[in-house]
């Protein structure tokens, strides 16, 4: 599995929920196994500047691919680019994940 996070600063809080939906589109594309479009709540107080994240989950590298490789992709990125300033991803297998203190990751 990898999972899939993406962390958007928006400039100007009236493009919010117009990034919001340009998001959104993404739910339409099948191949991930999850995808969640939300609004930061900003309650860690030593760090606000997060307005949108995009969480997914995806079988594999190909599935990601897939979804990366989609017309929907592409839209969602003609709807969101202007409208957002720093855009910033990771992709991770959990199972190499540390998941407690004292365990090595795994494989």
């Amino acid at each position: 599995m990898i999972r899939h996070i993406v962390f958007f600063t928006i400039p100007h809080e009236e493009d919010l929920d117009s990034v919001r939906q340009g998001l959104g589109i993404l739910t339409g594309i099948p191949h991930a196994e999850r995808l969640e479009i939300a609004i930061n709540r900003k309650s860690d107080p030593a760090s606000k500047e997060v307005d949108v994240v995009v969480y997914g989950e995806f079988a594999d590298d190909a599935a990601l691919a897939a979804y990366k490789a989609h017309d929907l992709y592409a839209e969602s990125i003609r709807r969101v680019k202007p409208l957002r300033d720093i855009r910033l991803a990771a992709d991770y297998d959990p199972q190499t994940a540390l998941q407690s203190p004292d365990a090595p990751p795994g494989p």
